[in-house]
């Protein structure tokens, strides 16, 4: 009997996965892959060093000439900017996800949708989760502290914390050092089975391009968020009374708000936040970090679809 109902199902599709290389079992046994990041790091600081040698040299000696000029004056900016950003970083984690979604703005859709049907929530619903998280960063990372910071301080220039745009082109060949150093790091990073579950954050990316590409302008959108806030707002705050340090001070909670990403993109979070805040001091300007971390993220996430075989291919969502 069970032969004969087994006979009557039909073939179910099947996908083989591929088997992992030896490389790939080496790297998923636990004390391997915890170890990893240490001789990585080792390996990276002499590099790191030797290229922004120069940048971390003049940021000192213009410490250095700022302490001098404030004698014994206190300098409140450092205090300042770091109450600043934990109340920042504390209000994102704890209301800049799904659960103020859930309980406020889901509720208020839903009784906006019987008058606009475009809504179409329970379609969108993961969308309208993730444009709120954007928001909420967009928010946390400029519209409280630039303002705040104007207000304290109101002789700096906002414009100071990397928003000026010039020496950008002539400092342009660093994007594409930068890139030719990540890309492998990232295709290494990509093997791993918890990268393809991971990207893109939004799971419905692969229902169509409309989808991939309204998700793709919230992920761009915050990055420049997020690349203001670390690169711009805290070094400019920090890098007078710091120096070089300063870097160092900003890639502590830039690593932190990776925790709960895949472990190996975590630990290259550190390098990526010094070389990033490096970058940025160098030019005076965020637009080359900003046009580095767009271009990993979005590889990442067209890189975690295609390793699905996921890539959509229509327009619309269908239906």
């Amino acid at each position: 009997m069970p032969s004969l109902v087994a006979s009557a199902l039909p073939a179910l599709p099947l996908t083989r996965l591929a088997e992992p290389s030896y490389f790939e079992s080496i790297l998923a046994f636990t004390p391997v892959k915890a170890l990893v990041p240490v001789p990585v790091l080792a390996c990276l600081a002499p590099l790191v060093w030797w290229f922004f040698r120069d940048t971390w040299r003049a940021l000192d000696a213009e410490a250095a000439e700022t302490r001098s000029l404030l004698a014994d004056r206190p300098d409140y900016r450092p205090a300042a900017c770091m109450v600043i950003v934990a109340v920042v970083l504390t209000l994102q984690e704890y209301y800049g996800g799904r659960l103020v979604y859930d309980g406020l703005l889901r509720p208020w859709l839903r009784e906006l949708e019987p008058a606009h049907p475009w809504l179409r929530v329970q379609r969108y619903d993961e969308l309208y989760s993730y444009a709120w998280w954007s928001a909420s960063r967009i928010l946390g990372y400029v519209f409280i502290p630039l303002p705040l910071w104007k207000l304290l301080f109101p002789k700096d220039s906002l414009l100071d914390m990397g928003l000026r745009g010039r020496g950008f082109f002539g400092h342009i060949w660093i994007y594409g050092l930068c890139l030719a150093v990540v890309l492998p790091a990232m295709l290494l990073v990509a093997r791993q089975p918890d990268f393809g579950t991971y990207y893109p954050f939004y799971k419905a990316s692969s229902r169509s391009l409309s989808d991939l590409f309204m998700w793709e302008a919230m992920y761009g959108a915050q990055f420049f968020a997020l690349e203001l806030f670390f690169r711009g707002f805290i070094l400019g705050a920090l890098r007078r009374a710091m120096g070089s340090a300063a870097i160092f001070a900003m890639a502590v909670p830039y690593c932190m708000i990776h925790y709960g990403k895949p472990y190996l993109e975590t630990n290259g979070a550190i390098v990526a936040g010094i070389v990033l805040g490096s970058l940025a001091m160098r030019t005076r300007s965020i637009y080359a970090g900003f046009l580095v971390h767009i271009t990993v993220a979005f590889s990442m996430d067209f890189l975690a679809l295609w390793r699905r075989d996921a890539f959509p291919h229509v327009w619309w969502p269908p239906g």
